[in-house]
């Protein structure tokens, strides 16, 4: 009898340290494909001051919950230039940065609009459908230099205004914030 109590008790143990190394290459199985599909979906991780920062309806981050981006990160985007003119500068200039269109794909971003804020707190929403290969984009430099606060930078929205009346409107102009500093994207 006592033999047969030790062979129960044998396999009860046996069946536990199963259960439990199931239960432990599961979770180990899950953390890796948790880590593989975070790592698919996480930027670069900034190495100098953020200078933006994309949150809401986006796949891809490398922070709590946002995609940040310092000048470095944003430089090594596929880069656009507008020329044109502007209603605030004299003159023509050429602005570099990013398309919108770029960046919005980059972060993985599902939705119909944008929120656009600068340093100030001011905001403007911006519909996705503005994201095309014509424009806008997030300028980062002006004939060629970074732009300071004092110069509407680091980044403005910048739209191709010269080049037809549907980008000279109040609503464009509206929707052309400078200091931009933050994104959130919204279904």
């Amino acid at each position: 009898m006592i033999f047969a109590a030790d062979a129960v008790k044998r396999q009860f143990r046996k069946e536990r340290f199963m259960n439990l190394s199931f239960i432990g290459t599961s979770l180990a199985l899950a953390a890796g494909i948790f880590a593989g599909s975070l790592s698919a979906n996480s930027l670069p991780n900034p190495t100098g001051p953020v200078v933006l920062s994309v949150t809401g309806a986006i796949e891809r981050i490398n922070g709590e919950a946002a995609a940040s981006f310092d000048m470095a990160l944003l430089h090594s985007l596929e880069q656009s230039e507008i020329t044109t003119d502007t209603i605030w500068t004299p003159g023509t200039h050429q602005f570099s940065g990013v398309l919108l269109k770029t960046l919005l794909k980059e972060v993985g971003a599902s939705g119909s609009r944008v929120t656009a804020f600068a340093i100030n707190d001011y905001s403007v929403v911006i519909p996705i459908s503005d994201a095309t290969d014509a424009g806008p984009i997030v300028a980062f430099a002006m004939d060629g230099q970074p732009m300071s606060r004092r110069e509407k930078g680091p980044l403005w929205i910048i739209y191709p205004y010269s080049s037809g009346s549907e980008y000279r409107t109040e609503v464009i102009y509206a929707r052309s914030i400078w200091q931009l500093n933050r994104l959130h994207i919204e279904e």
